[in-house]
């Protein structure tokens, strides 16, 4: 139903738009007496070889939801009835901000992908513990954070360590971004000794805890062997708990969508990234020994699109553009591929 009605109808949307009319049906309908139990037996899978225990937590299945799609963690309770083993809030930035001029979201449909400039929107870090603080649902979740636009680089781990404390107590891992070409400069933070001293300090603050949460770096994958080497000498130094593989990506090769919506600059994500983050994927694992968890995003339109992340050495994997592509049933559809395998 979704593919061919659901889906078509939303496409006639700007994809900001579809996004939001998404959002407020979903809202609607779950305050519908039985319609949440209805979406749980029909996108709820449960089975005991799903279950994974990485970085000391227990997840039901294998399958998130990226951070991206629930900022602002309003919809964590809905969500949980669509099969998903966790879900991840943000990019949270310190303070409230709107993010780049719109359009800022855009659909390649025939290569199934999306490019984004949104700039971190979000209401801000605080809006976002007090919507945790008030959910049903125990899905383990995920605190993705960054640092605000106007924080020059130099400052940029006041931020980190402003969202670190606030989120600390309502979610169960942390992702530091420093991977989304959105927010100018960012990326730059990747850099071997920045990088270092970011994830150090966070790790800092996280052994005076009297109980740490892991940490996890969420990585580009435009990186270079060299610079994937360097990924896995600070993840092992630091003793962060693990990365995150991969986030959109600037590069724009093979694409044969309108040559108009290739050119808009942003991140690229869905289809095209399929292959790129499983190799960065392979080659942290293999590079590491495997000394380090993953969780593979990037490109998972599909049952077989997740399992390879898996065999290529992910312990975990996440869904975005494919959720918006193939629909609500995509996280059980895996699990249960998964659960016969």
């Amino acid at each position: 139903m979704y593919k061919y009605i659901l889906q078509p109808l939303l496409f006639k949307f700007d994809a900001e738009k579809a996004h939001y009319i998404t959002f407020n049906l979903i809202k609607f309908l779950f305050k519908i007496p039985f319609v949440p139990q209805i979406f749980k037996s029909i996108y709820h899978y449960e089975h005991p070889s799903l279950e994974r225990e990485v970085f000391g937590l227990k997840f039901k299945n294998p399958v998130g939801l990226a951070a991206g799609f629930d900022k602002n963690a309003v919809m964590i309770d809905e969500f949980s009835n669509l099969g998903f083993g966790f879900i991840e809030i943000g990019t949270l930035t310190p303070k409230a901000q709107a993010g780049n001029d719109k359009p800022r979201l855009f659909r390649l449909k025939d290569d199934h992908a999306l490019i984004n400039r949104m700039g971190f929107n979000n209401e801000g870090v605080k809006v976002a513990v007090e919507q945790l603080r008030n959910r049903k649902s125990d899905i383990l979740i995920g605190g993705n954070i960054g640092k605000n636009k106007l924080t020059p680089n130099e400052n940029a781990v006041d931020d980190y360590l402003i969202c670190f404390h606030e989120l600390f107590e309502v979610v169960d891992y942390f992702v530091v971004n420093v991977s989304s070409p959105n927010t100018p400069n960012l990326r730059a933070l990747q850099e071997k000794e920045p990088l270092k001293q970011l994830l150090q300090t966070l790790q800092n603050q996280n052994e005076k805890k009297e109980k740490q949460k892991p940490i996890l770096l969420k990585i580009a994958p435009d990186l270079t062997n060299s610079q994937l080497d360097d990924i896995v000498e600070i993840v092992q130094e630091t003793k962060i708990a693990g990365v995150i593989a991969t986030n959109t990506t600037i590069l724009r090769e093979g694409l044969i969508s309108n040559n108009n919506l290739v050119k808009e600059t942003g991140g690229l994500s869905g289809k095209p990234v399929t292959k790129r983050s499983t190799e960065v994927i392979r080659y942290l694992s293999e590079k590491s020994n495997k000394s380090f968890p993953i969780i593979g995003v990037g490109g998972i339109h599909s049952p077989k699109d997740a399992i390879e992340k898996l065999e290529a050495g992910a312990s975990l994997v996440q869904i975005y553009t494919g959720f918006i592509y193939a629909g609500p049933s995509l996280a059980s559809d895996i699990n249960k591929v998964i659960a016969k395998s």
